[in-house]
């Protein structure tokens, strides 16, 4: 995957203007993804799954008739914002209303819910449904922690032909409630999966050695085993999916035994050898149109996942139903023949006119320099950044940052020095990052800046060091209200709390804003470098806790080092 690259930061982009080129028949880009090229009949249910791209065919290429109507693609590993995912479902939707189908991610339950809201308040009745089928990431106990890895496959395709074939809105959320609920996924890696761009994989596996229990955006498993023969991982995978997902003697299932990118076909067919054995001749199990392929990849990981789902008689008919899509065909579907016709989503025009007062103009230019000090900061630390992230994560959080304040400058510089405001800017800096950058970071410091903004105003007369630590409150209230997150959470809160506290602190002792604002970023510091003795507890790094001790969070990191940066510039 580091083989063909022009610039690894339009890679997304480039990847999707190419995938689209050649298969014109079958989808359109639109902002955000990508939509079926055909028209669907007029009533039917969009169903539409999404995240960060990496995972070909997963989602892009499962975008046709009997399957999905539009895909939410977001930078590698990241997922895409609620904009882009508004955007898709606007493009997609021919009045039957929209299902949203990712996978059970932080970033992904922020922005998909935040588009669900948009949609619904616009009268598009839509609903989510989150892919909950990974063993590996959290206990039965909590399986609405689960993260979705293969099983996103089975959900869609399964949801997709009960929309086909004309359930309505609430039927076919239930069809891929009841599909999610009979899905169970585990699986193994031999090496992790090298960025685009990058010289090194996010991870790397001892020769000899396997990571048990996977994620699919180049998190290393969740412990280490010795690499088995086939036969013996064939048992492995089927014995820990049967304990999770009992099924008796008779039963109808389907199975997909998924490649992540570099485990090429004949060693899966090797693999899948042992596992039809197991679920046939030893568990005594029916096993309906079975798929041993690449149906959600991880760039060039090596490695596999074996998902077993078990069947209702309306869930095995929608299995087998016929699809049509540029990376997985089954039966023969008829399209509707009519090419589809876009209507472009109108936008709000950031450089409207707008207009504050002198010192809210005044404070708007210093807020232009924290950005621009912000950015150059997160491109001087991208790469420790990412390397600290992809110890339990996935290794996007120094990219991700990067892409999100270069969005956030590009939209504070369309508004007009001369008379935007400080909340102007900063709104329409917060809403650039977290529509550019997604990901979980992107939506919370886009609500972040934007809450910022609003508490200082475009109308003061005079902005104060106590207005100042106001609008960092308000700044943490925004985020935490969105993220959830607790100090001890292991996130960025665990530094952003200290921060705001000591400079509330420090303003209400008369200290100077600048000097202020030191101290209160030498406590973020601080509060940062002791999140590496915590174990995250929300995130992907969760099912990863132990791996991560002994390493700061890359969130708390890098609120850490813009907020030391910024106090000379308020000086």
């Amino acid at each position: 995957m580091t083989h063909i690259v022009k610039d690894p930061a339009t890679f997304m982009e480039d990847m999707m203007v190419g995938f689209a080129a050649a298969h014109p028949a079958y989808v359109e880009l639109v902002p955000g993804g990508c939509v079926r090229a055909d028209e669907p009949r007029h009533g039917k249910v969009a169903v539409i799954p999404g995240g960060g791209s990496g995972h070909y065919p997963g989602f892009a290429g499962v975008v046709g008739p009997g399957m999905a109507d539009g895909a939410v693609i977001g930078n590698i590993f990241t997922s895409p914002s609620a904009q882009d995912a508004y955007d898709v479902a606007k493009a997609a939707e021919v009045g039957g209303g929209v299902i949203l189908c990712p996978g059970n991610y932080a970033g992904d339950v922020l922005n998909f819910t935040a588009a669900k809201e948009r949609l619904d308040a616009e009268g598009i009745p839509t609903r989510t449904v989150w892919v909950t089928d990974d063993i590996a990431s959290a206990p039965l106990s909590e399986i609405e922690k689960r993260r979705g890895i293969a099983g996103d496959f089975v959900v869609y395709k399964i949801a997709g032909a009960a929309a086909e074939e004309g359930l309505d809105l609430d039927a076919v959320e239930a069809v891929a409630r009841r599909a999610n609920a009979a899905t169970r996924s585990f699986g193994v890696a031999f090496a992790g999966c090298t960025m685009p761009g990058a010289d090194t994989p996010l991870f790397t596996v001892p020769a000899g050695r396997m990571g048990v229990g996977l994620g699919i955006h180049g998190e290393p498993g969740i412990a280490e085993d010795p690499t088995l023969p086939a036969d013996e991982l064939a048992t492995m995978l089927v014995d820990a999916l049967l304990a999770d997902l009992p099924l008796e003697r008779g039963q109808r299932i389907t199975a997909v035994l998924n490649g992540l990118g570099a485990t090429k076909y004949e060693e899966l067919f090797v693999l899948w050898k042992y596992v039809h054995e197991l679920l046939v001749a030893t568990h005594g199990l029916v096993l309906v149109e079975p798929e041993v392929g690449e149906m959600v990849t991880s760039l060039d990981m090596a490695g596999c996942s074996l998902t077993l789902v078990r069947l209702e008689e309306d869930l095995e008919r929608y299995w087998t139903a016929p699809c049509d899509t540029p990376a997985y065909r089954k039966g023969s579907v008829r399209s509707t023949g009519q090419h589809r016709r876009l209507v472009t989503t109108a936008h709000a025009d950031a450089a409207a006119q707008v207009s504050g007062s002198p010192a809210s103009v005044a404070a708007a230019a210093t807020a232009r320099r924290v950005l621009a000090t912000m950015k150059a900061t997160l491109v001087e630390a991208e790469e420790e950044l990412g390397r600290i992230d992809a110890i339990a994560g996935d290794g996007d959080h120094g990219r991700g940052m990067v892409r999100g304040i270069a969005a956030a400058v590009d939209g504070a510089e369309e508004l007009p020095v001369e008379s935007a405001g400080v909340e102007a800017v900063l709104v329409a800096a917060g809403d650039s990052w977290a529509s550019k950058a997604g990901g979980t970071s992107g939506v919370l410091w886009g609500a972040t800046l934007a809450a910022v903004g609003r508490a200082l105003g475009d109308s003061r007369e005079e902005i104060t060091r106590h207005d100042v630590a106001r609008a960092v409150r308000a700044g943490l209230d925004a985020m935490q209200r969105l993220g959830k997150a607790q100090v001890g959470d292991k996130t960025i809160v665990d530094a952003f709390v200290p921060f705001a506290e000591t400079l509330e602190a420090q303003v209400l002792d008369g200290v100077p804003l600048s000097a202020a604002w030191a101290s209160a970023a030498a406590a973020a510091t601080d509060a940062a470098e002791a999140t590496a003795g915590l174990r995250p507890r929300l995130g992907r790094a969760r099912p990863l806790a132990e791996r991560s001790l002994g390493t700061p969070d890359a969130g708390a990191t890098s609120f850490a080092l813009c907020m030391g940066r910024i106090a000379p510039v308020l000086s």
